[in-house]
């Protein structure tokens, strides 16, 4: 993972080096702001590459962005990308079709090589990923893919897979699992080709794509309910939208079933208040994780760790 700060260059060059350097040479785009406002300038943004795709994370204070004729002349993209807003809203126009406004947790996708402007709504500036996809890496083809004007997602039953999924990703970049990128990626590419109409959801890839962000929200649905000791696959799946059966197939598809999956969740979470928590009582971390009994939980922990939960604690306490 690459990572850069405005902090790094001196204050009155920020701007024209974000500019230059940054908005033109990396990402393609032409950005602007009043010189008048350029000395209180502030942008950081992070880059990695997972599976074919690349994924960015930006923070910047409030400029314009243009993607224009003579920017895609220069560094042409034929990618799709998927956006995920995450400060205070933006503004895209200047493209075919009418302009719109993305607000805080919404999802918008386009192909690189069309225009656009795009300015923050807020004043907090911009804050977004970015999920870059070059259209040669998906297993989808199709010339349509090539007239994608930035569009928000309208579909609301997609915004939680795609808000899964695009966690599970920024997970995966920061410890350096490529191998479990790929999926996302693809996942991710085909539910905004879903969005766009180019892909059909009982296709095979359509399908393909629902199964992994599925699972992906299966994950973070069960992580959300861990303290509920009675947490089941009925109360999941209604959550999830999908039949008990179709659940459990979800997991058996993973090489873990579910209970399997909660059981693993449990004890990471556990593990992660023993080490962050060394003055709280085993007793309440072990309910606070949703087992049942703290009998229940020193055999769980002892048969997955081979210790006892006092044991790694005192472990954890003496690796500070």
């Amino acid at each position: 993972m690459y990572r850069w700060c405005t902090d790094e260059v001196e204050p009155h060059e920020r701007f024209d080096y974000w500019r230059e350097v940054r908005a033109k040479g990396l990402f393609g785009v032409t950005a602007e702001l009043e010189r008048e406002r350029r000395a209180d300038f502030f942008g950081e943004f992070s880059l990695s590459q997972v599976g074919n795709g690349g994924l960015v994370e930006l923070k910047a204070s409030s400029y314009t962005v243009e993607r224009s004729q003579a920017d895609i002349a220069y560094a042409p993209g034929d990618s799709i990308c998927v956006y995920q807003q995450l400060g205070d809203g933006g503004w895209f126009g200047g493209m075919r079709g009418s302009d719109f406004a993305i607000a805080n947790g919404s999802f918008a996708t386009s192909h690189t090589d069309l225009p656009y402007r795009t300015t923050p709504l807020g004043a907090a500036g911009f804050h977004l990923r970015i999920l870059k996809i070059p259209v040669s890496g998906l297993a989808t083809q199709d010339k349509r893919m090539g007239e994608l004007a930035p569009k928000i997602f309208s579909d609301p039953a997609l915004a939680p897979l795609l808000d899964a999924c695009f966690a599970d990703l920024g997970e995966v970049a920061a410890n350096n699992g490529s191998s479990a990128a790929t999926p996302l990626v693809q996942a991710l590419g085909h539910l905004a080709l879903i969005e766009r109409g180019i892909v059909r959801p009982g296709s095979r890839r359509g399908q393909a794509a629902l199964r992994t962000a599925r699972l992906s929200l299966a994950r973070h649905l069960i992580a959300r309910h861990l303290k509920d000791p009675d947490l089941a696959p009925a109360q999941v799946a209604d959550l999830l939208g999908v039949s008990v059966r179709h659940l459990h197939m979800l997991f058996e598809a993973a090489d873990r079933s579910f209970s399997q999956t909660v059981t693993e969740e449990r004890l990471n979470q556990s593990r992660r208040l023993m080490r962050e928590a060394p003055e709280r009582l085993i007793a309440d971390i072990a309910t606070s994780c949703g087992f049942e009994s703290l009998a229940t939980y020193y055999r769980v922990f002892n048969a997955a760790y081979g210790m006892a939960p006092g044991d790694f604690r005192a472990q954890a306490s003496e690796a500070r």
